[in-house]
């Protein structure tokens, strides 16, 4: 499954961004979809997630400022990021594990940067 991701860019303390992630393929169940980061010399982490059945998880460190959503027509996942700081910049990730037939699968995008700076 490829993974078209955009709305990154250079936004300034307490703007707002709205990422997007598109997936390509058509025929396979999509289970959950995530949202990853990773800032300069740091691990990746998991921003936010969101399953089929429309739990929602967020890091502490975003929790009241991000929002994600899924529109499983479109077969996409947004992140609207508000109150932005720079501890939010980082390159994100979009993340959707997919089920086909009995196995499931686990794919990435190509990451879009996201730099919160005055």
């Amino acid at each position: 499954v490829q993974l078209q991701a955009s709305g990154g860019g250079l936004v300034q303390p307490g703007g707002s961004l709205r990422l997007s992630c598109a997936a390509s393929e058509s025929t396979f169940i999509i289970t959950a979809m995530n949202w990853y980061r990773q800032a300069p010399g740091k691990q990746r982490e998991l921003v936010s997630g969101v399953t089929d059945d429309g739990k929602m998880y967020y890091s502490d460190s975003v929790k009241g400022r991000f929002t994600i959503s899924r529109d499983n027509a479109k077969r996409a996942v947004y992140l609207q990021m508000n109150s932005l700081k720079p501890e939010d910049t980082a390159v994100y990730y979009c993340n959707v594990y997919t089920r086909r037939g009995l196995k499931t699968f686990e794919d990435w995008g190509q990451g879009t940067l996201v730099t919160v700076s005055s």
